[in-house]
This record gives structure tokens, sequence and C-alpha cells, in this order.
């Protein structure tokens, strides 16, 4: 494919733009510039067309300009409903109402613009309903760009300790400029371990454990049966608030959150990306004891809760207009989800063993990852000692070349929308039929 144009944008967008893009985990090679996009598909610079299963880190469950989503963002815009700053307005009572009644655990929400900012939120919360200070995060696994969760992901395999499961990770911070505090209060424990949770309960005053019920930044990465009621249990043993990080699972894998699937009722859930369909929303919901402290008449125990684009109606329009479409459909849009997502999944695992090429796909609904190793990681130890980074590079450039987008960065997820068709799927698969056959080393 000729990329010229792409490659154009991105060096005079360099020129104001430190790296050329607004948010450098968008930065990878080949640097396309997409312009347009429309269901399943993203159109570049070059007028290249994809089948995009990156879908902007997982938001668009619907596919890009869903219309019934569209049509309820431009009726707001021309109703005149407008960012005013004072008061509450119909659209946050009608949001909040919405996603308390699609998932039952929340008593009450508060609405923000990212799930950064909703997390950041939740351990504050858990700060002052505790009055306890450490915050346990997983390895592996990312819950925004703050200083206390920004740490651990893809961690070099030569900074990983060795040693029994519960022996804690050391700090592996993802920017300078963090607070030199930060690690003395932060414990990395491995994804799976509720050896490791335990020991780091009985060690430290934890205020809160946050993190993904599924590792899906390191693509699809899933909890043992009974791993999420295990760390449930710790926390209420310890008094230590569970906050749950459903920002990219939550729609996505029920109606309900993944963790109703799970049958858990969180402390505290966040939720982001597929509530809107693609436009800039993040929740912070819970248990109605600590939502209470952020208007508690106590001044010494209030917690702060503020954001001049808070409720922003026209991103408000979208939530509300994705939540009724997926209330009101759920009961066919889901099982035709996991239909053609089993599709195309088991179609990838056919031609990887038709092949011969070691893969394993891991799925939950969805959402898929190929893992070039002999089973499934558990966590990204397990996936960093196993997996093969070169070959899961490969595949994807050689897909990207070939009108399959997907993120052409080592296991990041697939997401499938409900937009994607039977041909995509078919394309899909004999996109990667023919770079199999052509191989990949």
């Amino acid at each position: 494919m000729n990329h010229s144009q792409s490659a154009a944008l991105f060096t005079a967008n360099s020129r104001h733009i430190p790296g050329g893009v607004v948010s450098l985990n968008r930065k990878v090679s080949p640097e396309i510039a997409f312009v347009r996009g429309e269901g399943a598909y993203l159109w570049d610079a070059d007028g290249n067309r994809y089948v995009d299963y990156h879908a902007a880190f997982g938001p668009y469950l619907l596919g890009h300009g869903d219309p019934e989503i569209e049509d309820a963002v431009i009726a707001a815009v021309h109703a005149g409903h407008t960012l005013t700053g004072s008061g509450t307005t119909p659209w946050e009572g009608e949001a909040a109402e919405l996603l308390c009644s699609c998932v039952p655990t929340l008593d009450q929400v508060l609405l923000m613009n990212t799930g950064s900012e909703a997390t950041y939120t939740a351990i504050r919360l858990a700060r002052a309903a505790t009055q306890r200070q450490h915050v346990v995060v997983m390895q592996g696994g990312y819950n925004g760009w703050h200083d206390y969760v920004a740490c651990n992901v893809m961690t070099p395999l030569d900074q990983l300790i060795d040693g029994p499961a519960e022996n804690e990770y050391p700090f592996v911070g993802m920017s300078t400029g963090m607070a030199e505090t930060v690690p003395q209060y932060v414990h990395v424990v491995e994804f799976n371990s509720l050896a490791a949770v335990r020991a780091a309960f009985e060690r430290y005053p934890v205020a809160c454990l946050i993190t993904e019920p599924i590792l899906q930044n390191i693509g699809v990465v899933k909890p043992s049966p009974g791993y999420l009621a295990g760390l449930q249990a710790l926390c209420h043993e310890f008094g230590v608030v569970f906050v749950l990080d459903e920002v990219k699972t939550g729609f996505r894998h029920a109606l309900a959150g993944y963790h109703s699937l799970e049958g858990l009722r969180p402390d505290l859930v966040v939720f982001g990306k597929a509530i809107a369909n693609g436009y800039p929303v993040g929740a912070l919901g819970g248990k109605a004891s600590l939502m209470a402290l952020f208007t508690d008449p106590d001044l010494a125990k209030r917690v702060m809760i503020a954001g001049t684009y808070n409720g922003h109606p026209i991103p408000l329009a979208a939530a509300i207009a994705t939540m009724r479409k997926l209330r009101r459909d759920a009961a066919t849009l889901y099982p035709a989800l996991e239909s053609r997502s089993a599709r195309l999944a088991d179609g990838m695992q056919d031609r990887f063993d038709r092949y011969g090429q070691p893969c394993v796909m891991s799925r939950q609904a969805s959402a898929m990852a190929p893992y070039f190793m002999d089973h499934a990681p558990t966590s990204w130890r397990d996936l960093a000692l196993h997996h093969d980074f070169t070959i899961d590079l490969a595949l994807r450039r050689a897909l990207v070349e070939r009108g399959i987008y997907i993120l052409p960065l080592a296991t990041k997820q697939i997401s499938v929308s409900s937009a994607h068709t039977d041909a995509d799927i078919d394309a899909t698969l004999d996109a990667l039929d023919e770079v199999l056959r052509i191989g990949l080393t």
C-alpha cells in the first residue's frame, strides 16, 4: 500500500506536536494517518480502506458512526444542548439512571470524560474511605496515565523478578516526572495469584486493589476460575476497597459489565470506551456508602470531584443513545457479536494450525488476541517468557498491508464490532491465509 500522504502528514504534525501524535501510544509503524471511519472500516489519507479491528483501543462496539448514535448527537446540537457549568441537567440525570439500570450493582455514579479520570478518582475515594494510602495493582494491567497506576504494563523480561508467586514486583514507572514517593505506596503483584495479593495485604495498610477483570491491554489474559471472587473475598477480609476497572471490558462483554458474568459486587467500578461508542465519557460508580463521601457534610471527610466538561451534553447524548440501544437489543446484539467473533477466532486458529504456525487464540466475547506460544497466558510474566513477539509484529504488519487493521503492536487486542459482517470475516481470513502461505519468517 502507498502511505505517502500519511507520512507527509506525520512530518508536518511533528513540527508542532511532540512525536507527531497527541497520544504517544498511537505512534506505531507503519505511521498511517486515518481520516474517516464508517461501520467496520477506516480510510487513510492516501485513500486506502481497512477493515478495522483496532476500534481506537476498543470503544467502537457498534462500529464507527453508528447512525442511531450519530443522530442522537446531531439532535442534541440542534436542540441547543450546551455546557452550562451550573446546576444539574436532564442529560446527566438520564445517563446516570441508564447506567445504574444497565449495571444493577451500581447504587450511584459520577460522569467524567476519561477512564483515567475515573480510576484516579476511585483511588482518591478509597483512600478517603479507609484512611490508608497503599494501592495494589497488577503486573500487566493498565489503569490509566496517572502516577499511582502508570507502571508495569509491558515490563521487559529482565526487570521481572524470579521466585514464588507471592513476591512483589519492582515498581517500573511508565514515565519520568513521577513523585519519588509513589513506589513506596504502589505494590505490583502477579495477576491470577491470590497468594501475592494476600501477602501484600498482610504487609501494607492497603486502601484499594484496582484491576482489570481481564488484562486487555496485553491482549486477552483471562482470570483463572474463582480468581476474581477470591480477590473480592480478600478485599472484604482486609477492609480493602475492591475497584474493578471495566474501561475496556464494560458493555463489550455484557450489558451489566464483565463482573456480572462472575456474580461479583465490586465496591467501585469504572467504565469508559464502549459506554458511548467512541465519544469521550468515563464513569465511576459503586456502593452508596462510598459514593456518599463526595457530598459528606463533614469537610474533613468529603472527597472532591470537579470537572468543567463532566456531563458535557454532546458525549452524553452518545452515551444515552448507546446504552439505550444496547439495552433494547441485548438479546440479539450480544449473541450475534459472540457468533461472529467466534467465527473469526476459530477461523484464525484453523489457519495457524493448517500452516503449522504455533499459536493460541485467546478470546472473551468480541475481544481476542493471538499468542504465539503453546498455551493461553495466565499473566504478563507467562506471556513475556513464552510469546514470540517478532512473529506477532510481523503478522500484524503483513495484515495491515492487506487492508486488515490490527494495531501493529505486539499483544494488543483484536476487537469485533456489531458492524462487522460475515464478508469482513471472510476477507480477514483470506488475508491471513495469504500471509501464512507466504510465511512470516
